[in-house]
């Protein structure tokens, strides 16, 4: 049995600076819309490591699509892009200032890959596991707040029993 609905949110993009930092905040909000405000820092720290890499070494083309999605208590965010070269992950204590944003990614999540995307291009995507809903306030049915509205303004022909008439009624 699902306990609640899939979420999806798709984002297509050229992978520039300027857009990178659009997209991380396109992804917080999304998150924190759906309620998953402790995943907000992991998803926008991986998605702009994943963007990093399409802007720096993807071809022919840097355009791409992210994509988060949220399956029961698991949040997957993948970048789609044209190239099928796979990128190689170095070690995040390498003195090297590029090549470890995978190892980032690595870091923050609980899995990650890349697979390939038809016949030219990949999908790096990472996961992430999502809090479980907050217990909500339980509801009153209905017909509770509708008897008790018409007890404190009786309306005729709706008024419990006992209420006083509606000429009696002050007001």
């Amino acid at each position: 049995m699902i306990s609640q609905p899939s979420r999806h949110c798709t984002v297509e993009l050229q992978a520039l600076p300027s857009r990178i930092g659009q997209v991380r905040r396109i992804v917080s909000a999304q998150l924190r819309y759906w309620h998953l405000d402790p995943l907000i820092e992991p998803a926008a720290l991986g998605v702009t490591e994943l963007l990093t890499n399409v802007h720096r070494h993807a071809q022919p083309d840097k355009l791409c699509t992210v994509e988060i999605e949220l399956l029961l208590d698991r949040l997957t965010v993948s970048v789609h892009d044209h190239d099928p070269r796979f990128p190689e992950i170095r070690d995040a204590d390498t003195t090297a200032t590029c090549g470890r944003g995978l190892a980032m990614v690595a870091a923050v999540s609980e899995s990650w890959g890349v697979r390939p995307d038809g016949e030219s291009g990949k999908v790096v995507w990472f996961t992430l596991p999502a809090p479980a809903p907050a217990a909500a306030a339980p509801v009153r049915p209905l017909y509770d707040a509708v008897l008790e509205t018409t007890r404190r303004h009786p309306v005729d022909g709706l008024r419990p029993e006992h209420a006083p008439a509606r000429s009696a009624v002050a007001g």
